[in-house]
């Protein structure tokens, strides 16, 4: 079994240890995370296993505490959150790494390879947790449209699945893509092929980007 956060089963009743008192604080009022802790004692973790590599371009906190930085401590460490399973986990991770404070008060003081619009430095929902680990799993240029994606929506709710079902492509050119989009409906499959060019792709291309097509950063994305 490796060592990572797994809860036993049972207690010795034995006094609390400060390990215990890390994971109560993970049900407290803490505004970082609403994870609930069904018993008090956790095996130890081998912090290694989560530490951030720079090389992998995995999705990464620097996990602080207010009180240490308050105290001009900078104490802490690059959580990868792509080496975590889910959030509880992560959580876990970074209580465990600041167990020396009875009652930690995460602080998330940079971050690397996680899209602007879900960085906080005092929280990280589950819900945000879950769309970065799904982004972290896209090849770096479907990063980039995703990212492309949120910027122009405004939206960080918006799913790898949202990002999908309206994503076309990369293109040079609004227009190209119309020429394109042309080509493949056969719009002008049936006109002689002396009279295409006076077919007005530009205009063509203007009336997509109106209504139904939004072009940005060199993607393109369907308006709904």
């Amino acid at each position: 079994m490796n060592e990572l956060s797994l809860f036993s089963e049972s207690m010795n009743g034995a006094q609390s240890t400060d390990m215990e008192q890390s994971v109560k604080a993970l049900s407290s009022s803490n505004n970082l995370n609403n994870v609930e802790v069904s018993c008090d004692e956790v095996d130890e973790i081998d912090l290694a296993d989560f530490k951030h590599d720079y090389r992998t371009g995995e999705p990464a906190l620097y996990v602080g505490t207010y009180a240490k930085y308050n105290n001009g401590d900078l104490s802490g460490m690059w959580i990868s959150i792509a080496r975590c399973y889910d959030y509880e986990e992560f959580m876990k991770v970074c209580y465990f790494l600041h167990r020396d404070e009875e009652d930690p008060e995460l602080m998330f003081q940079d971050c690397d390879n996680i899209p602007e619009c879900w960085y906080s430095e005092c929280g990280l929902d589950e819900e945000t947790f879950d769309l970065i680990k799904a982004y972290a799993e896209l090849d770096e240029d479907e990063q980039r449209a995703y990212e492309a994606f949120l910027d122009l929506r405004c939206e960080s709710d918006l799913t790898v699945e949202d990002f999908r079902e309206n994503y076309c492509g990369e293109w040079n050119s609004e227009e190209e893509f119309a020429e394109n989009l042309i080509e493949e409906l056969g719009i002008l499959d049936e006109v002689p092929e002396h009279l295409r060019r006076f077919f007005d792709v530009s205009a063509y291309s203007d009336e997509l980007f109106r209504y139904d097509y939004d072009y940005t950063d060199g993607f393109v994305f369907r308006t709904t």
